[in-house]
């Protein structure tokens, strides 16, 4: 047994009361503690921001250029991103263990580009994911698609099994052709996935009104790259939305898919992270390209 401490020298400050910091993120202060210690692990506390990386495109079109060896391609780009969206089955074949950055297992699934894509169904255990240590789990969402309340369920499932084991859900609008990318549609998209749970948001940048998408949120939004563009655009993009409010960047193709990732990804960063103009960040982006 340990000698008792009967010290009368002990300091209790008395005169200074407890303090609890709040939650830095949006909409997330009433969070269980595990559930926000997830969070912390994909957004950065100093900033509120999170760059990132997606890499489960795989799940539904197969080997995307890019993405064909991603021991050989992918892996490099880890220790330069804040999160990594990734499906189970690639996390366990190639992402190594040791990795620190909050993992985001892609949780919905089921037909393939040959089918309809908004006939997707969950795709993982909520136990699984736990014994993975994701720090959230993500769905698409398709309002408006011909299995939208179906996909919409798939997302309030997680949410239930997620608040049980403190793990957020990112719920992806999943636009399909027919559908117009503006802010009407993502406004209205994006406050229903909020509405029935989920802790984050992932979208797309409209052109006109992203803020007002952002400002009707209320959890965070983060911007899903898209298609892969110039990379003067794509930066250009990433900075519009982190002046409009998002909380981050979730870039694959825009990525992986350049023609230096290593750089290109550290000038996404620089844009999100440091307040990086895009033509500062596309010099950068040169810069070590060259280097």
């Amino acid at each position: 047994m340990p000698e008792a401490d009967s010290t009368d020298t002990k300091q209790f400050h008395e005169e200074v009361p407890q303090r609890r910091e709040a939650f830095f993120l949006k909409g997330s202060t009433a969070y269980d503690w595990g559930m926000q210690h997830r969070l912390a692990r994909i957004f950065r506390p100093e900033d509120g921001r999170t760059v990132m990386l997606a890499i489960d495109h795989g799940y539904f079109q197969g080997p995307t250029s890019g993405l064909e060896r991603i021991d050989l391609d992918v892996v490099p780009l880890i220790p330069h991103a804040d999160a990594l969206m990734v499906t189970r089955g690639v996390l366990r074949s190639v992402v190594p263990p040791a990795m620190q950055q909050g993992i985001v297992v892609r949780a919905s699934g089921g037909p393939s580009i040959l089918k309809e894509l908004s006939n997707e169904e969950i795709a993982i255990d909520i136990d699984d994911a736990a014994r993975l240590g994701a720090a959230g789990m993500a769905v698409q969402v398709f309002i408006g698609g011909e299995f939208e309340t179906q996909s919409v369920h798939n997302m309030t499932r997680l949410v239930d099994a997620g608040l049980r084991s403190g793990i957020p859900v990112l719920g992806v609008t999943a636009v399909g052709r027919e559908l117009v990318r503006d802010a009407r549609y993502l406004g209205l998209a994006t406050r229903i996935i909020a509405e029935l749970g989920a802790q984050v948001v992932k979208t797309y940048f409209c052109d006109e009104g992203f803020e007002r998408v952002v400002a009707g949120c209320p959890v965070p939004i983060i911007m899903a790259g898209g298609k892969k563009l110039p990379e003067l655009e794509a930066l250009t993009m990433a900075r519009r939305a982190i002046d409009a409010g998002a909380a981050g960047v979730d870039m694959g193709r825009n990525i992986f898919q350049s023609d230096a990732p290593i750089a290109m990804i550290q000038a996404v960063s620089a844009v999100v992270h440091d307040g990086a103009s895009s033509a500062d960040a596309l010099d950068l982006y040169e810069t070590l390209r060259a280097g």
